[in-house]
């Protein structure tokens, strides 16, 4: 079988792969005490919305930065709409 360019999907399933080891045991504890301190969605609160947030997104991109993963500074809590636009957005 000839070698075949990835799709867009694969490309982006394997970007995401490569910084799964960051996101063990350790980041989901992480994850969740930043939402019980911070539980509604930034992005829908500045629209004049209020909506429980789901996700906890890195602000600036880490792109495997250690430093920058677990810096909580670069956290922001999102609802999943908002973290799947950002992310759809390559941010």
């Amino acid at each position: 079988m000839a070698n075949r360019p990835k799709s867009r999907h694969e490309r982006a399933s394997k970007e995401q792969g490569k910084h799964h080891h960051m996101y063990g045991a350790r980041w989901r504890a992480a994850r969740l005490r930043h939402l019980a301190e911070f539980p509604l969605c930034v992005q829908c609160e500045a629209e004049g919305r209020v909506t429980a947030a789901t996700d906890v997104d890195h602000i600036e991109p880490h792109r495997g930065d250690v430093y920058k993963f677990w810096d909580a500074t670069n956290w922001q809590s999102l609802c999943s709409e908002h973290h799947k636009a950002k992310t759809a957005r390559g941010e």
